[in-house]
């Protein structure tokens, strides 16, 4: 993600002339620069900022909109606390917000203050009433590769088909030893279909898509920004939760508490919205439990084919994250049991091996 809250780069864009970055995301490099117009609680002229997609980068997540910038100009006025867009040149920019992330504030394990859950839920309202029909946003993804509205099972078909075939299928070549080695193949999918419930239909509306710790930011007056629109899409409301309760590591009592919350909070705006949360959310969970294996272990392999260290920290590194995430998603994919440590270990050796990167010894 962009360092986009750390201080050292808030001051540096706050006291250049010129442009400031990039700041290195998974997906993009983002460029900060002022401009005038627009004041700071502070007093100090706004910063805004820019993203320039790094080539070669996998997507993981299936994209909805053409454009960030034009769904953030379409949800002003609609979403409160996203960064305003400011036309310049010919280009679009967002406003930089002032703050620090809610992972560095409050990291992962670490319960959230009220304040902070209730204006996540006022969050979940906001969204909760926009509908497909109601926003005109250009949308990347064809008429026919949508779920039609209210088929919750369409629409979690459609994701399961983007992971089959738009990460594991398209990426096979490069890491299909890799997923064979760690008991991951195309079964796995027949698997997690197989698991999947049929879900009760519910009204769709817009979801961010992305909502963890790294994509709010708490400002210096304690309000919460929601930033990183770039996997909003509309579907079903209760897809939003489980990413969310997924991504944000709650305690089990604290999460317990925001899914109660929300199905409270979408259910006043959008009626039949919450509807079978109870019965569907595990199934919702295990699909992102599935998705994270194939994230997260390309993503590791790739690390350590660049890592200088590989011998040593970052190969112990890669090892524990694999492993947790295969554990994770053992009944989902069907895997009875979890590779071992020295397994996984391994299987990523191999891997480095067919890159040409040197064994450890």
């Amino acid at each position: 993600m962009p360092t986009e809250a750390t201080p050292a780069a808030q001051e540096d864009a706050a006291r250049a002339s010129s442009l400031v970055g990039p700041f290195k995301g998974y997906h993009n490099e983002t460029y900060v620069l002022r401009l005038p117009g627009g004041k700071s609680g502070q007093g100090k002229p706004w910063c805004w900022k820019f993203k320039e997609p790094r080539d070669s980068i996998l997507w993981f997540d299936r994209r909805c909109f053409d454009s960030e910038e034009q769904l953030l100009e379409a949800l002003a006025g609609r979403v409160t606390w996203i960064p305003e867009v400011k036309k310049e040149d010919g280009f679009r920019l967002q406003r930089f917000v002032e703050g620090r992330t809610l992972g560095a504030s409050v990291p992962r394990g670490s319960a959230l203050p009220e304040a902070l859950i209730d204006q996540i839920i006022t969050l979940f309202r906001e969204m909760a009433r926009i509908a497909p029909r109601m926003l005109t946003v250009k949308r990347r993804c064809a008429e026919q590769c949508r779920a039609p509205e209210g088929d919750t099972n369409q629409f979690l078909e459609v994701l399961i088909r983007f992971t089959e075939r738009d990460v594991y299928m398209a990426n096979r070549p490069r890491f299909g030893g890799l997923f064979a080695e760690l008991g991951i193949g195309q079964e796995s999918f027949e698997a997690l279909r197989a698991r999947m419930s049929r879900m009760v239909s519910r009204p769709f509306c817009l979801l961010h898509g992305d909502l963890h710790r790294e994509n709010f930011i708490v400002d210096p007056q304690g309000q919460l920004w929601t930033i990183d629109w770039e996997l909003a899409m509309f579907g079903d409301p209760l897809y939003d939760l489980a990413t969310h309760l997924h991504l944000m590591g709650y305690a089990p009592e604290q999460a317990n508490e925001v899914t109660r919350r929300w199905s409270l909070a979408v259910e006043e705006v959008l009626p039949g919205s919450s509807v079978g949360y109870k019965e569907d959310l595990d199934s919702l969970l295990d699909y992102k439990r599935a998705q994270s294996v194939f994230t997260d272990v390309i993503r590791t392999a790739q690390m350590l084919d660049t890592a200088t260290d590989q011998e040593g920290k970052s190969l112990g590194r890669a090892v524990g994250k694999v492993h947790g995430v295969l554990a994770a998603a053992v009944d989902a994919l069907g895997l009875g049991a979890p590779p071992s440590h020295e397994r996984v270990e391994a299987a990523l050796e191999r891997w480095l091996q067919r890159q040409g990167r040197a064994p450890r010894s």
